[in-house]
């Protein structure tokens, strides 16, 4: 099957041709050809189906399509024929309360960015973990992150480097007006609050592709989404391997 909306009419020929919201029901895996953010929209779109996926790297980096485009072929073959590491991550779901109603509901497989709008000026903002407080803040916004959103905005900063196994989400302030807010890395179990107490222009994003304008005493709750991500990587895969890569880590001397 293919997505109606990935090719053009002279390219169907002979294709079946399904819409990309009816993909869940359907497959029994996809194969995702493009970069991560392609990667990132058909994650959310088939979390709730537990359909596993498989990335073809056609953008920049390819944090999450491990596959090089030169050796699609060979890879998906053996991959389909039983031959792969799978590996489970995890996704983020969020709810956005205003007025003690819920008005927005989101998955994210990187992130939920809470940050200042076009105006440009900083939010002020309490965050809270499992009802307990955690602390206010001044700032231009924070990211909520998962172990696989590690190496996107959390990275740029200043958040920790998970490994995807790892069971854990990172709380990490945009720009604070402050020395002592820092990242920090709670159980992945736990809920976290988010109410923003001074903004005139704030929203937040989920993993940079859907948005929602935030008001003042506006809520996000985020908690790890019910199920898990299955993604199927070639034999010989190596995070740390991509990670070097991708980052430009030095190598080994010996």
């Amino acid at each position: 099957f293919i997505d109606r909306d990935s090719v053009t009419r002279s390219q169907a020929q002979g294709l079946t041709l399904i819409d990309r919201s009816d993909f869940g029901k359907i497959v029994d895996v996809a194969i995702v050809l493009g970069g991560d953010g392609t990667m990132l929209s058909v994650a959310r779109l088939l979390a709730p189906y537990r359909v596993p996926l498989i990335g073809i790297n056609q953008g920049r980096l390819g944090f999450m399509t491990d596959i090089p485009l030169h050796q699609m072929l060979d890879s998906v073959s053996a991959i389909l024929s039983g031959e792969f590491l799978p590996e489970e991550r995890m996704l983020l779901q969020s709810t956005v309360v205003r007025d003690g109603v819920e008005i927005a509901h989101h998955l994210a497989f990187n992130d939920i960015v809470i940050n200042r709008g076009a105006m440009g000026q900083m939010i002020e903002f309490e965050v809270f973990v499992d009802n307990q407080f955690v602390y206010s803040q001044r700032s231009d916004g924070l990211i909520i992150s998962t172990p696989t959103g590690s190496t996107a905005y959390s990275l740029a900063s200043g958040g920790p480097i998970l490994h995807p196994t790892v069971p854990a989400i990172s709380l990490v302030p945009i720009c604070p007006q402050s020395l002592n807010n820092r990242p920090i890395a709670i159980n992945d179990s736990s809920e976290v609050e988010f109410m923003l107490t001074r903004g005139i222009d704030a929203r937040v994003h989920f993993d940079g592709q859907a948005h929602c304008d935030l008001m003042e005493l506006d809520r996000v709750l985020v908690r790890r989404y019910r199920n898990s991500l299955k993604i199927l990587h070639p034999l010989g895969y190596s995070y740390f391997d991509m990670l070097r890569q991708k980052l430009h880590w030095g190598e080994r001397l010996l």
